[in-house]
């Protein structure tokens, strides 16, 4: 296995490993329980990260590169007009859908 992202927190781990997942794309996270040493480990080792086989490796860091391309762009709800982070499929503030 071959580490390929480590996440901020357990919820982002948890919901890359859904979308590798979702094109078939073995996942295996590491890290989980030094969630309960926050504030006792230096913040580089407390990490979810995210590890898959040496050949799904091209194709996982594609997908986890858009991504991260994608949480950096925001869009604006055309129902409410919060504005909210790219990775959001719906608004935060109305739930509506991005669409």
């Amino acid at each position: 296995m071959e580490k390929v992202y480590q996440a901020m927190n357990t919820l982002e781990a948890h919901s890359l490993k859904g979308l590798l997942s979702s094109h078939h794309i073995e996942c295996v996270l590491k890290g989980e329980a030094l969630n309960a040493a926050v504030g006792e480990l230096p913040a580089d080792v407390q990490g979810v990260t995210l590890w898959v086989a040496p050949e799904n490796v091209a194709q996982a860091r594609q997908l986890l590169q858009a991504y991260e391309r994608q949480s950096e762009t925001l869009w604006v709800c055309q129902h409410c007009g919060e504005e909210n982070a790219g990775s959001f499929e719906l608004c935060w503030q109305c739930q509506h859908s991005r669409e």
